[in-house]
Formats: structure tokens, C-alpha cells, sequence
């Protein structure tokens, strides 16, 4: 059995939110703190950094390597289309 998770996912909300499930055992909102509910421990938040990075073909780092951006569902989203993002100002103009 294999899962991918290729980057572009049309739904990376419901994707970590199965991808969490499948690691914790337990139905996750997308807006639940996943730490304060105990849910997540420090480590495990690595371990989310790698399954996004891959997921989504970005890099997190400095930063972006708060807490803050993997307590919620909605808040990894939001870090994911922040990542996604051209820089601005790139291109001048």
C-alpha cells in the first residue's frame, strides 16, 4: 500500500489532516492546537516539517521553524501557500 502526496495536492488541508490521523490514531479539526489538545509532541513537529517539505516540494527553515506554524491544520496550510509563493519583488518591476 502506498500514499503519495505529490506537490500541487488539491487539498492540503484534508490531506494532513488524514496524514495526521494516520499518525496519531485520532480525528484531528483543522483548527484544534494540536499541542495544547496534547496531541503532538516537539518531535513529531520534525517529522511534520519532513512530510511537508516533501509534500509540497518546499523548504522550511529559520524562521518559519516556529511552533506557531504547525500548532493547527489551517496554520501549516497557510505556512505551505506562504512557501509557495515567488518571493516578492523578484522579478522587479
Amino acid at each position: 500500500m502506498t500514499t503519495e502526496n505529490a506537490p500541487g495536492t488539491a487539498d492540503p488541508e484534508k490531506e494532513l489532516l488524514l496524514f495526521l490521523e494516520g499518525h496519531t490514531g485520532t480525528p484531528w479539526e483543522p483548527d484544534t492546537d494540536l499541542f495544547r489538545a496534547g496531541g503532538l509532541s516537539s518531535l513529531f513537529a520534525m517529522q511534520l516539517v519532513v512530510h511537508l517539505e516533501k509534500s509540497y516540494a518546499i523548504a522550511i527553515r529559520g524562521a518559519n521553524l516556529r511552533l506557531d506554524n504547525f500548532r493547527t491544520v489551517r496554520q501549516m496550510v497557510a505556512l505551505v501557500e506562504r512557501l509557495r509563493q515567488p518571493a516578492s519583488g523578484s522579478l522587479g518591476g
